[in-house]
């Protein structure tokens, strides 16, 4: 059975005072147990999370990280540095890191196998764009960014999520059917199991993320292959976040 995961992705959002304020109102609520719980704020709020979330059930995620070791990298940070903040998952391959930033699916890969071989878990996010869902290419767009982002990763498999984001629904308001949602997550498990093993395409978590919230949560988190939710702005507020856990209660 496929425990579900909520994952709130805060983006540039929230200063340390700002986190600190919401996570200590987070705490205090009751969240579903049943459900896996993940925060990730940005790099300059992960030492405060930390600390607020220490011995909580709630869990700590950054939203990138760099595929090399150590050194002479300015900006970048660290499997290392993550590990020393309790950080167990890493968002790789966003759509905004794909499209603002040029991260391609060859750096996506290196970055997955950093991450796998720290032993942190890995989000992998995948997605087509407006143009290509308009053109019914989505399937084979999403097809390449699994194969090329899980290129020779043949260990650790079980610490990997992958997050469908149809790029077209992100922020927008915009959000996939339920429908559409749950035959591209179907899709994606079946293209899993073509790259690794029915077993492991069985056992491996699938989110949907794209204007999740929580009056549209619980009927997504019902379909079969939709295993979570990647959640941007909804995430932000404790309220909004204990709804999403609790799908939409």
């Amino acid at each position: 059975m496929r425990k579900k995961l909520i994952a709130g992705n805060w983006k540039m959002n929230l200063n340390v005072t700002d986190t600190r304020k919401m996570l200590s109102e987070l705490v205090e609520k009751n969240l579903n147990s049943e459900v896996e719980a993940l925060i990730c704020p940005p790099f300059t709020s992960l030492e405060a999370a930390s600390e607020i979330l220490k011995g909580t059930n709630i869990k700590l995620g950054a939203q990138n990280v760099s595929e090399y070791e150590d050194g002479a990298r300015t900006g970048e940070i660290s499997t290392n540095m993550l590990k020393d903040l309790s950080v167990s998952y890493v968002i790789i391959g966003h759509s905004e890191r794909r499209t603002y930033y040029g991260e391609t699916d060859e750096i996506v890969n290196e970055k997955i196998k950093r991450t796998l071989s720290q032993n942190l878990k890995a989000v992998l996010c995948v997605g087509e764009d407006e143009v290509e869902r308009r053109e019914n290419r989505h399937e084979e767009v999403v097809k390449s960014q699994l194969e090329k982002g899980l290129r020779e990763i043949s260990e650790n498999t079980e610490d990997i999520v992958i997050a469908y984001e149809p790029i077209w629904a992100i922020g927008t308001g915009n959000t996939c059917s339920s429908e559409d949602a749950e035959s591209m997550c179907k899709f994606i498990r079946s293209s899993v199991a073509n790259i690794f093993s029915s077993e492991i395409a069985d056992n491996m978590r699938i989110l949907y993320g794209g204007s999740v919230k929580p009056s549209n949560v619980r009927e997504l988190m019902s379909n079969e292959n939709i295993d979570g939710a990647l959640v941007g702005g909804a995430s932000l507020k404790a309220e909004d976040f204990q709804s999403l856990v609790n799908f939409g209660e």
